[in-house]
């Protein structure tokens, strides 16, 4: 599915969040500036958004990111984004499953994920992935779409979740599927203190979440022992 919307994912994106994706992606990147990590793995990188904007901080020059994703499509899309920013030195983009990581045992200061946890198909398994290659002390941090609490906005969001974004998707990527798996997905997903429950269960500590934009998106958190 991911193969099929990528050559319009990065438009769909910045049109049907109207651009705030790049805010939560900024304000994930300054709460890992904070932890100041060296070597951060981006899980479910897809075209690499999230690598390209942790490449950003001024505290860590040095940073060296490795994002993995199972879908090839993505990785071509985002390797032509990084060639074009001269970031190759420190970004690499590889194929690989989230859920069984070929990297080993604590080896990054950080794991990130920007909207694809839920895309996991053992979301445990895949936590569990995460940690384990976090060195002792390094941080987790996730971001992903929620739904809000307030019910006046859920109500609007909803409205333009499940009936508009599907249609524009649809008109703009030429795949029904793919739009609707999006607001389908987000409905079904464990948000706020059941996420950050499982990620206790995952073994994580200090777990927090920092609700965005009337918590339309979620910014999860976490360290290891």
């Amino acid at each position: 599915m991911f193969d099929n919307i990528a050559s319009g994912y990065d438009f769909l994106n910045r049109t049907l969040s109207l651009g705030t994706d790049r805010i939560w992606r900024r304000k994930l990147r300054k709460m890992l500036d904070v932890a100041n990590p060296a070597l951060v793995l981006d899980v479910a990188t897809g075209t690499g958004d999230l690598a390209i904007e942790c490449a950003k901080s001024k505290r860590k020059k040095t940073r060296k990111i490795t994002g993995v994703d199972i879908s090839e499509k993505m990785l071509e899309k985002g390797r032509e984004k990084i060639e074009k920013k001269h970031l190759g030195d420190c970004i690499d983009l590889r194929y690989g499953d989230s859920e069984n990581l070929e990297f080993e045992s604590n080896m990054f200061d950080a794991v990130v994920v920007g909207f694809g946890v839920r895309n996991f198909e053992n979301l445990d398994k895949g936590l569990r992935e995460m940690r384990r290659v976090t060195k002792p002390s390094g941080k987790v941090f996730i971001l992903d779409f929620s739904m809000p609490r307030n019910s006046f906005i859920r109500t609007l969001y909803s409205f333009y979740f499940f009936r508009i974004l599907p249609l524009i998707g649809k008109i703009v990527s030429g795949n029904n599927h793919a739009y609707r798996y999006l607001p389908e997905s987000v409905s079904q997903f464990p948000q706020y203190e059941q996420m950050t429950n499982r990620m206790n269960k995952a073994g994580f500590v200090n777990t927090k979440y920092k609700p965005l934009t009337f918590g339309i998106a979620v910014i999860y958190s976490g360290s290891k022992n």
